[in-house]
Order: C-alpha cells, then sequence, then structure tokens
C-alpha cells in the first residue's frame, strides 16, 4: 500500500458528509484547493462548491489539494483524488478554487505534477479543462490568463448552473468549439477567445434566500475542528477603501432567521459547534434574535470577526455558553486614519467591547491591523500603542484572564477596491513600522504576529498584476522569495512597480471586469438524487 494511498483512506475514515457517486454516465470535476487539506476544508467557499457541483444529477464531483510536504519545485507524487483516488487527468474538469493570490504558484504545480500542461496554449483534447474560481481571480485573473482555459468571475451559484448545461451537452466536443460557447455563459471569461476587449459581468445572486451556504463534510483534521459553519450574509455594508470582500460582493445580503434557524436544526445533527460566517458578523439586522433563537436549540456558537458596534449581549453570552474562547475585531488603524479609510469606528467603541467582553470568561482577545495605509504617519502608529494598551489595562482592571494579541500586516493594494491605484509602501518603511509595534508592546505582554513583508510584495504585484506575470509563474524555479526574485527579473517584470502608485486614468488589467451583473440563482432543475 503506497503512503499516498493509506493517507488518503485515513483522510477519508475521520470524515463526515463525503459525497460518493457512481461516475457512470456522469461529468467527471475535480475540485481542487491549491493547499492544503486543512486549510481547504476550513473554507466554506470550498465546500459549498463542492456541494453545488455534487447537487447536480450529471455531474461527480470529487477533491483533491495541494500539499506542502511537495517540495517547492512541484516534483513529487501527483495529487489524486479524495474520493476514488483517481489522477486529475481522468476528469473532464479541473476547478480550482483559489481565495489567495499566494496560491497561484501551487495551481501551476498541480498541473505540472499531474502531466497537465501549464499553459493553456499546449493543452488539446487529450487533456481536461482546467478552470479557476474565487475571491482572487474575480477581482482580477490576469496573472493566470496565459495558464488556465476559463475563469468564473463573481459569484458562483448564479454561474454553475449555465455552466452546467454548457458542460453536459459539448464535454468531448472539439476543445475550442468549448471554449467558445463557454464564452457564451455570463459571468465566465475564457482569455483566449475574448481577450480584453470584450466586457465581463461579474455575477452576482440577487437573494440568499433560495439556497443555503453551509459546510458539507466535517473532520477533525481543519483549523476550525468539526464545526459545522452557516453563511449568515454576504457582502457589507461599510466598503472600506482596503477591502476586496467589501467591493465585490457588495451590497450587504442576509437570510432570514427562519432560514438560519432551519439550517441550524439540520447541521445541529451532526455537530453542537455552528460557525456563524460573514464579512461582518456585527452588521446582521437580527444578530440577538438569531443568537438566542439558535441556543435555544442547544447549539455551541462561535464567530469569525465582530465589530464592536453593534454587539448584542446575547451574542456575547451565546458565544461565552457555548464555550468560545476568542474574540476578534479589527480596529484596522489609529482612530483618524481609520476614519479615514472607511472603517467608521472610534477607539471607545473598540474599548466599550473589551470592557463587556471581560464579563465572560473568554481567554483571548486578538486585533487585527495594518501598517502602510495611505497617508499613515508616526502618529497613526502610537494610536495602535495606545489603543492597544487601553484596551488591555480595561481587562486587568476588571479581573479578565483575557489575554491580548495583535495580528498586523502590510496593507497591499487590492484590486477592484478605491485604493487599487495606491502603492505598497516600502519595504524597509514597513518592516520598521512592524518592529515599532512589536518593540512597544512585547514587553507589555502582548504578543505581535502577523504576514511577513516579503511576501506581501509579491501579493502585491499579483494582486495588480498583468498577464506577464504568466510567464514568472510558469518559468519559476522554485516558490522561494529569492525564486521569485529570479523569475520576475528573468520575465522582464519590475519588481519595484508595486511600490509605485499607477496614474490616475492608466488602464488596469482588470478595466474588462468593472461592470456586475445580478442573477437568479436557478440550482433545482439541476439537481437529482445523489447517488
Amino acid at each position: 500500500m503506497s503512503r499516498q494511498f493509506a493517507q488518503r483512506l485515513k483522510v477519508l475514515s475521520r470524515e463526515r458528509g463525503a459525497i460518493h457517486k457512481d461516475w457512470g454516465g456522469r461529468v467527471p470535476i475535480v475540485l481542487v484547493f491549491p493547499n492544503s487539506y486543512h486549510l481547504g476544508m476550513s473554507s466554506l467557499g470550498f465546500q459549498t462548491i463542492y456541494g453545488l457541483w455534487n447537487s447536480f444529477r450529471d455531474f461527480v464531483c470529487e477533491r483533491a489539494f495541494w500539499e506542502p510536504q511537495r517540495d517547492h519545485k512541484g516534483l513529487g507524487e501527483p495529487p489524486l483524488s479524495l474520493e476514488s483516488g483517481r489522477p486529475l487527468t481522468d476528469f473532464a474538469l479541473v476547478a480550482f478554487s483559489a481565495s489567495f493570490e499566494l496560491d497561484y504558484p501551487h495551481i501551476v504545480q498541480v498541473l505540472r505534477t499531474s502531466g497537465i500542461p501549464a499553459l493553456a496554449s499546449q493543452r488539446d483534447q487529450r487533456h481536461p479543462l482546467v478552470l479557476v474560481g474565487g475571491p482572487a481571480v474575480s477581482a482580477n485573473p490576469e496573472p493566470l490568463a496565459s495558464i488556465i482555459d476559463a475563469f468564473v468571475i463573481g459569484e458562483a451559484e448564479p454561474v454553475l448552473p449555465r455552466l452546467a448545461q454548457v458542460m453536459v451537452k459539448e464535454v468531448g466536443a472539439d476543445r475550442e468549439h468549448l471554449l467558445q460557447t463557454l464564452v457564451e455563459v455570463p459571468g465566465v471569461y475564457v482569455p483566449r477567445m475574448t481577450g480584453q476587449e470584450r466586457p465581463v459581468a461579474r455575477q452576482q445572486a440577487q437573494s440568499l434566500e433560495g439556497f443555503a451556504t453551509t459546510s458539507v463534510v466535517l473532520t477533525p483534521d481543519t483549523e476550525l475542528g468539526e464545526r459545522y459553519l452557516m453563511e449568515i450574509g454576504r457582502g457589507c455594508a461599510w466598503a472600506c477603501g482596503f477591502c476586496l470582500a467589501g467591493h465585490i460582493f457588495r451590497p450587504l445580503r442576509t437570510r432570514t432567521v427562519a432560514s438560519l434557524v432551519a439550517q441550524a436544526q439540520e447541521g445541529l445533527k451532526l455537530s453542537p459547534r455552528l460557525g456563524l460566517v460573514s464579512a461582518a458578523i456585527s452588521d446582521y439586522p437580527h444578530l440577538g434574535e438569531l443568537a438566542t433563537a439558535l441556543s435555544s436549540l442547544g447549539a455551541q456558537l462561535s464567530v469569525s470577526s465582530l465589530r464592536p458596534r453593534p454587539l448584542p449581549e446575547s451574542l456575547l453570552a451565546a458565544l461565552a455558553a457555548g464555550g468560545a474562547h476568542t474574540l476578534t475585531m479589527a480596529p484596522e488603524a489609529g482612530p483618524a486614519l481609520r476614519l479615514a479609510v472607511g472603517k467608521r469606528l472610534r477607539d471607545e467603541d473598540f474599548l466599550e467591547a473589551a470592557e463587556r467582553a471581560s464579563a465572560y470568561p473568554f481567554r483571548h482577545l486578538k486585533l487585527y491591523f495594518m501598517v502602510g495605509l495611505p497617508e499613515e504617519t508616526e502618529s497613526d502608529l502610537a494610536e495602535i500603542v495606545r489603543l492597544t494598551l487601553e484596551m488591555k489595562a480595561s481587562l486587568e482592571r476588571r479581573g479578565s484572564l483575557c489575554q491580548l494579541s495583535l495580528n498586523v500586516s502590510p496593507f497591499v493594494p487590492k484590486a477592484q477596491t478605491p485604493f487599487e491605484r495606491e502603492p505598497l509602501a516600502p519595504a524597509q518603511v514597513l518592516e520598521e513600522r512592524l518592529r515599532f509595534l512589536s518593540r512597544e508592546l512585547r514587553h507589555k505582554g502582548i504578543k505581535v504576529s502577523g504576514e511577513g513583508v516579503g511576501w506581501s510584495v509579491i501579493q502585491g504585484l499579483l494582486s495588480r498584476g498583468d498577464s506577464s506575470l504568466g510567464r514568472v509563474l510558469v518559468e519559476m524555479e522554485e516558490n522561494t522569495l529569492s525564486g521569485w526574485r529570479r523569475a520576475l527579473a528573468a520575465a522582464g517584470v519590475e519588481r519595484e512597480a508595486i511600490h509605485r502608485p499607477l496614474p490616475p486614468h492608466a488602464a488596469l488589467p482588470w478595466d474588462h471586469l468593472r461592470q456586475v451583473e445580478t442573477a437568479p440563482v436557478e440550482l433545482a432543475q439541476l439537481a437529482g438524487e445523489s447517488a
């Protein structure tokens, strides 16, 4: 028995909810998360797409992952599908779910180790169609344009029914004909066929009420453990200038309390622990009512990051009663800069939230900040230190044992946001600001962690990059910072460009995705028995 086969059986044995379907007469799809199983199975988006494809009667969808133990050159054993252990070349469609730009090299590695040409132009009738969707490519797909056959731009639910109909009808047909047919599907971008002359409408569900977004597979082998995740809302009402999710998923859409309670009742059959997911949990208009209703069902609740206002007491009580240990909030910056970037919250809001949290047995309060935001000064950094120390003092005065920590990351300009033309601050400036915060807070017993500056530079290049990055990704010998520097230089891509603002009227690589189109979600006609 091979090591990979034994590992696959071990992973499957610890799962509940994995979908195994007969391949007979169905279109086979492998959904690939271009990072570890541990991270992929923590992604509600990845799980949702897995469930959606398998809800269609004419499809069988299995999962595969890029695993870190493969060396950085992408050598080693090819990835196999988790459910049946088949190579990726056995599938008609290889679909990647890309949430993060830094996973783009993993996409190339997965293709190569699977025997699939990395460049779309080198694939022919013998090869699967390669598709990518997710927030990162919905903002700017161009760095992968020479690598990927087709992209899903926007939310998947409005796109998949039309995409599925085309795949059922055209699978096995001439590859060029299939690609040309996909061009006609709203929200599908086919670089080889459309180029940048034809605008692509980013798709968005008109309403969330016609479908559920919940965990499909539960496993202890994830960051979240065996927690049943439920999306309570999508989008954000605040539109902070730096936030990708706050712009490409606008406006805020929510589900009713009744529909969420019904979803929770199904989830509680699998796990007593429910995780509520949204870009801004506290903006759910009936949060107190929902927390009370779920607590009455016996649910142990956890949430993603909270805004300190509004923050219903019933939610804090439900989180504490359910055994939640950590509360997470994101001040992002000091008060003046926070207001300037569109985050309309006062320091007092965070201090009051800390005071209220101290009445409960939470063990950890995590704060997210950024450095290098446009117009940031040294006084803004001093304000971060002041707020953090005031929150720590507030907890201590009330006898709370809750530990305070900071996660601090460099601001990285993102396509499709108001700050898309802003520069990434110089590396030496970012490093000094990170050192300042660490120096000022660590001796006070406050842990400071965050993303390294070098990888923030690479993330920024991919976020704002054009199709020239495809050559870098394909020819890069190793996915390390030094490997990136060599590959960028060889491709003639200027690494320092990310540290300069983009001219106000210059064309942008993602201009062809500016259009947004809301659409109904029509999944029912494709559903059938999941054999």
